[in-house]
């Protein structure tokens, strides 16, 4: 018999399953154009599901569900609430956009798309077992596959969808490939138990670690890290704006959650083994993305490579964990990793968000150049930009300057002199990468205005507010980090000590 807490651990994931199905089944009866019910509907379900993880994660339980496949604890719930949340703000800034391009005329199957990728990353986020962890993966991405494709009369999209769904099956198959090998190693699906197993030095160590690479080479296709990252600028220049901020911004919160809870709760005692691959990739996606970046005419291009970039920090921080023998750096790397995360997505929306705003029917802000201007268009929404893209170059006293520091202080920390060599090294190539984001800001404001930019910028009241106070958010957490730290911190902390 399943007890009672089981249910409230899933209680979250049972609403958003119950109300995706209802709003899917209410659209059919929906005839307005633009599909304000469904949209209104959609909107109320992630505001109360805002509202009940933020209770979750502030009663601070952690509750091991269902023979502890599932585990509901505090870093879980603060990453489902800012997944839901920043999937609110991703729908405000999409639906204008996806309402010019006729995205609503065949139905409203956007929102219980996005619905039912949110399921996914809540399952994701709360897996305590390697299958859970795979559905959950999988109910993420399938809806995401399809709405790339959203768009059928384009042909880019449709390429990008096909892309997307080949690559993502592929590493699937690598993750899937190394949670075998770590079952037959180990004897458990279930992560506490691998961990058990590993810490007891009873598995089979040949086995062990050839599912660490597949395991940790399926996380950098899920994260983006090069040489895994063939898939991301492709499908963020191919696919229809709205559905790339969708794509680029709640899932890697997710693919966060992803790597914590196999890397560091389920193989913790091989932290040796998979950080040096970890620091591969990193040093790899900062070198590479960042360059890339350079070369970009195409602004969507641009930031997918800076997005690239942008993992690459994270990935640091959770190499930085195990250093000198001993796990007491786990908790500041860790909660700097997440602190990154979270902050990296407040500015991904609002940079996607001006880029929907400034398209228009028969107009896609997909070049840089389509900023030229901006300022003199508006200066409210050229600030809100160059805000963004200073707090992503890592400039004080936008938030992104902190969540650099944060990871750099716990590389230095470390005391070892290759930790330091990799704090001194994601420096330089910070400083490379504000080159290509101080450019958009040179164009935005000391270029000609582009005379495809209309004289004023309209848009609706839902949009101006959001946008106004996303862009506030990352100024204001910049000058006042310690709250959002802190949060990161004894989120991390209540995971290590269950």
């Amino acid at each position: 018999m399943i007890d009672k807490l089981s249910w409230i651990a899933i209680y979250p994931e049972i609403f958003l399953a119950v109300m995706a199905s209802v709003i899917l089944l209410a659209d059919l009866f929906v005839k307005s154009p633009g599909r304000v019910p469904t949209y209104l509907l959609t909107q109320l379900t992630l505001l109360a599901l805002v509202a009940i993880q933020a209770l979750y994660a502030l009663n601070g339980y952690t509750i091991y569900a269902f023979g502890d496949t599932v585990v509901s604890d505090t870093m879980g719930s603060w990453l489902k609430c800012f997944a839901a949340l920043a999937t609110f703000v991703t729908l405000v800034y999409a639906r204008p956009y996806s309402e010019q391009r006729g995205m609503f005329l065949r139905g409203g199957e956007l929102y219980p798309l996005v619905l039912f990728s949110l399921l996914g990353i809540f399952v994701l986020t709360s897996a305590n077992h390697f299958l859970l962890i795979y559905l959950g993966l999988e109910l993420l991405t399938l809806p995401s596959y399809a709405m790339v494709a959203l768009r059928r009369d384009n042909a880019e999209a449709s390429e990008s969808a096909m892309k997307y769904f080949v690559l993502g099956s592929l590493s699937s198959g690598f993750l899937l490939y190394g949670m075998s090998m770590l079952y037959g190693a180990t004897g458990s699906l279930l992560l506490p138990e691998v961990q058990h197993v590993i810490a007891s030095g009873m598995a089979k160590t040949q086995i062990l670690v050839f599912g660490v690479v597949f395991i940790v080479s399926g996380l950098a296709f899920k994260l983006g890290a090069v040489p895994f990252h063939m898939w991301m600028p492709d499908v963020y220049q191919g696919a229809p704006t709205s559905v790339t901020l969708v794509i680029a911004a709640a899932p890697k919160l997710a693919a966060f959650a992803m790597a914590i809870r196999l890397l560091v709760e389920g193989m913790l005692p091989m932290a040796v083994e998979w950080q040096q691959m970890l620091i591969i990739l990193a040093v790899l996606s900062l070198l590479v993305g960042n360059l890339a970046a350079i070369m970009q005419q195409n602004i969507k291009r641009m930031l997918a490579y800076s997005t690239i970039a942008q993992i690459g920090f994270v990935l640091l921080a959770l190499a930085a964990g195990y250093t000198n023998n001993n796990f007491s750096n786990v908790v500041d790397a860790y909660s700097a990793g997440m602190f990154y995360i979270v902050t990296y997505v407040l500015t991904t929306l609002v940079n996607f968000g001006v880029i929907l705003l400034l398209a228009r029917d028969g107009f896609e802000c997909d070049n840089i150049n389509d900023l030229a201007g901006l300022n003199q268009r508006s200066p409210l929404y050229a600030g809100v930009m160059a805000i963004s893209l200073l707090s992503l170059a890592g400039i004080p006293p936008m938030v992104g300057f902190y969540a650099k520091m944060s990871v750099l202080q716990s590389l230095v920390s470390s005391g070892t002199v290759f930790h330091i060599g990799l704090a001194v090294f994601a420096v330089v190539m910070s400083l490379i990468g504000a080159f290509y984001y101080l450019r958009v800001i040179k164009v935005m404001y000391f270029d000609a205005p582009n005379p495809r930019l209309p004289e004023t910028l309209h848009a609706g009241l839902d949009v101006r507010a959001v946008l106004s106070l996303n862009g506030a958010l990352v100024l204001v957490l910049g000058l006042m980090p310690a709250g959002l730290m802190s949060l990161c911190a004894h989120a991390i902390y209540r995971m290590l000590s269950a």
